[in-house]
C-alpha cells in the first residue's frame, strides 16, 4: 500500500508576509494547491519561500513583516521565490534608532529551579569539573596533547570527580603584532577562557619561553580572583599567587620526555585539588548559558530559535544569564535591539558594537552580506536579512541589560548581548571567555559542533533532520511545525534540559561522542 501523500503545508510568520516556507518533507510539487487556493506554478523545496501573491518587479518581499529584499523581476504568485529573484536591502543605518522605547511588562519571578553544580572561590560556578591547560603560543600545542593524552590514560582514571582534562590551544601568542590596539581581544580572551568557572580556579600555563605573549603578560599578578565565602559579593584578588608555568625551554629540561613529565607532575597537583570538589545545590540564577546557531535554515526561525528565545525568558525570570551574539546575524535587526535595552547606555553600547563590526569589515572590502552560506541558501534563506530575523528570536523578549565587546567577561546577570562574530568557532570561544557555564545551539543542515570545555545541547529546527541525526541531535525543535508541540512545549522541554546537563546527570551526544571543536580567538590586529 502506498501511505497517502502529506498535505500540503506552508508557513506564513505574519498576516503582512507576501510570502510563505513550504513545509512539507522533499518540497512540492508544481500544480500543488494548499487549503487557501494558492497553486504552485513549479516546485518549491522545504523550507523555501512561495509567493502568496503577485509580486510585480520592485516589490518589497516581507518575511516576518519585514522587507527581506525586493524582486528584480515578476513573479506570479505560486512561485518559487529565491535569493536569485531578491535584491537584498541595504543596511540599517546607525542613526535615527529607537532608544529603550520597549518597557517590558514586567514578569513574574521563576523560582524553585536548582542544578547541581560546582562552587568556585570567585564566586562563579561551574557545570563541569574540568583541568584545562592553558598554552600561550601555538608552538606548545602538539606537547600539550601529547601530554594531555597521557593525562587521560595515567593519571585521570585516579581522580573520579573531575569530568575531564583539556588542551587550551590556539593560533595565536607569537608572530603578531602584539601590542597593536586591537590585540586586547585575543589576549583578554585567552585568559577569560582560562578563568572560565568550569575550571575551578586551577590555572596551569604551559609556555614555550621565547613568544610574545609571555605568560606575565597573559595573566598578570591580580588576574587570578579570590572570595570571602562568608560573602560571595566581597570579591578580591590574590595578588601574591604565583603562576604554575611549565616553561618548554627551561634548561632543566633534556628531551622531550621531561617536558612531558613536568606537565604531568603539575597536571598532578591541580588534579588532586579539583578531585576533592563536590557539586551542591544551587539555584538556576548560577546558569550563564550562551545561544548559537550554525547550519542555519528557514526553520530556524520558525522552529528552534523561537523555542530557545522562550526558554531564554524562562531563565532570565530565574535570574539567570543569556547570552545572544553573532554581530552580521542581528545587524538588521539593530532597531529591534536598541527598542530593547534597559536603558541609553546599553543601547549605545549596542550601536557602537555594530558600528566597529562595519568599520572591520569595510577593512576587507566586504558586507554583510558575506554571511550567508550555500547551506543557508539551500536551506531556503535567500540573504542576511532573511537570517537575521530568524537568528533574533533566540533573544526571546527580555529586556536587554547589557553589551559585551569581544573577549570580556561577564560583571552581571539578565540578557546580554555578547559582540562576536558569527563563526561558530569564533563565537562559541568568546562566550567561553565571557564566562558560559553552558551552550545551547540550534541547526537546520546539521554540525557535529562540539566544545570540550562546557556541555553543548543540540536542537534540530526540523524532524528530519532530528531522525536521520538521532545520536547527534538533542532536542527536535521540529515538531513545532509538525504540529505535535507548542513553542512553549519545546522552550520548556530545553529548560529542565539545561537542568539535568548542568547538573551531571545527563551528558550531551556532543559529549558523549568526545565531538570537541578547536578554539578560534577572534584576531583584528595584524600579523606580522
Amino acid at each position: 500500500m502506498t501511505p497517502p501523500a502529506a498535505k500540503p503545508l506552508f508557513i506564513r510568520m505574519h498576516d503582512a508576509d507576501n510570502v510563505a516556507i513550504v513545509a512539507n518533507d522533499g518540497g512540492l510539487a508544481p500544480g500543488v494547491m494548499f487549503d487557501n487556493g494558492l497553486v504552485l506554478v513549479e516546485r518549491v523545496p522545504q523550507g523555501h519561500k512561495v509567493a502568496l501573491a503577485d509580486l510585480p518587479k520592485g516589490t518589497a518581499v516581507r518575511r516576518y513583516n519585514v522587507p527581506i529584499g525586493v524582486t528584480n523581476k515578476d513573479v506570479p504568485a505560486g512561485s518559487w521565490v529565491h535569493e536569485r529573484l531578491l535584491d537584498m536591502p541595504e543596511a540599517r543605518l546607525l542613526q535615527g534608532l529607537p532608544i529603550a522605547t520597549v518597557k517590558a511588562p514586567p514578569q513574574t519571578p521563576l523560582e524553585g529551579y536548582t542544578f547541581e553544580g560546582f562552587r568556585n572561590a570567585d564566586g562563579s560556578v561551574g557545570t563541569r569539573n574540568i583541568l584545562a591547560i592553558t598554552t600561550t603560543v601555538q608552538c606548545v600545542a602538539g606537547v600539550v596533547d601529547f601530554a594531555v593524552q597521557r593525562i587521560k590514560q595515567e593519571l585521570l582514571p585516579r581522580f573520579p570527580n573531575v569530568d575531564d582534562v583539556v588542551g587550551l590551544e590556539h593560533t595565536y601568542g607569537c608572530g603578531v603584532a602584539i601590542d597593536a590596539p586591537d590585540a586586547i581581544i585575543p589576549i583578554r580572551t585567552l585568559r577569560n577562557i582560562t578563568l572560565n568557572p568550569n575550571f575551578g580556579g586551577e590555572v596551569m600555563v604551559v609556555s614555550l619561553g621565547c613568544e610574545k605573549l609571555q605568560p606575565e603578560r597573559l595573566l598578570p599578578p591580580g588576574t587570578i580572583q579570590i572570595v570571602d565565602e562568608r560573602n560571595v559579593a566581597d570579591v578580591g584578588v590574590n595578588a601574591d599567587a604565583a603562576l604554575d608555568v611549565v616553561c618548554l625551554q627551561s634548561e632543566n629540561h633534556v628531551g622531550f620526555m621531561s617536558m612531558i613529565g613536568s606537565i604531568m607532575q603539575t597536571a598532578l597537583l591541580h588534579l588532586e585539588r579539583l578531585d576533592a570538589r563536590r557539586r551542591e545545590t544551587v539555584p538556576a540564577s548560577e546558569l550563564v548559558v550562551g545561544v548559537q546557531c550554525g547550519g542555519s535554515d528557514a526553520f530556524s526561525g520558525v522552529t528552534a530559535n523561537p523555542a530557545v528565545g522562550f526558554a531564554t525568558d524562562l531563565l532570565v525570570r530565574a535570574g539567570a544569564t543569556v547570552m545572544f551574539s553573532e554581530t552580521t546575524e542581528v545587524r538588521d535587526g539593530i532597531d529591534q535591539l536598541t527598542a530593547r535595552a534597559v536603558n541609553p547606555e546599553v543601547a549605545e553600547a549596542m550601536i557602537r558594537e555594530m558600528a566597529w563590526y562595519d568599520a572591520y569589515l569595510q577593512k576587507g572590502r566586504v558586507d554583510r552580506s558575506a554571511n550567508t552560506t550555500p547551506g543557508n541558501k539551500k536551506g531556503g534563506l535567500s540573504n542576511i536579512v532573511e537570517k537575521a530575523m530568524g537568528s533574533i528570536v533566540k533573544s526571546g523578549s527580555a529586556p536587554i541589560s547589557g553589551v559585551l565587546s569581544p573577549g570580556e567577561k561577564l560583571r552581571q546577570k539578565g540578557l546580554i548581548y555578547a559582540a562576536t562574530p558569527a563563526s561558530d568557532f569564533i563565537c562559541g570561544t568568546l562566550q567561553l571567555a565571557a564566562g558560559m557555564n553552558l551552550h545551547v545551539f540550534t541547526t537546520g543542515r546539521g554540525t557535529p559542533y562540539g566544545l570540550a570545555e562546557v556541555p553543548v545541547i543540540k536542537m534540530a529546527t526540523r524532524s528530519d533532520l532530528a531522525r536521520r541525526w538521532h545520536d547527534l541531535m538533542d532536542i527536535n525543535a521540529g515538531r513545532i511545525a509538525d504540529g505535535d508541540a507548542s513553542i512553549a512545549d519545546v522552550g520548556w522541554e530545553l529548560f529542565h534540559l539545561m537542568l539535568e546537563v548542568a547538573s551531571g546527570r545527563k551528558k550531551t551526544w556532543a559529549e558523549h561522542w568526545k565531538l570537541h571543536n578547536a578554539l578560534v580567538l577572534f584576531n583584528p590586529a595584524p600579523i606580522t
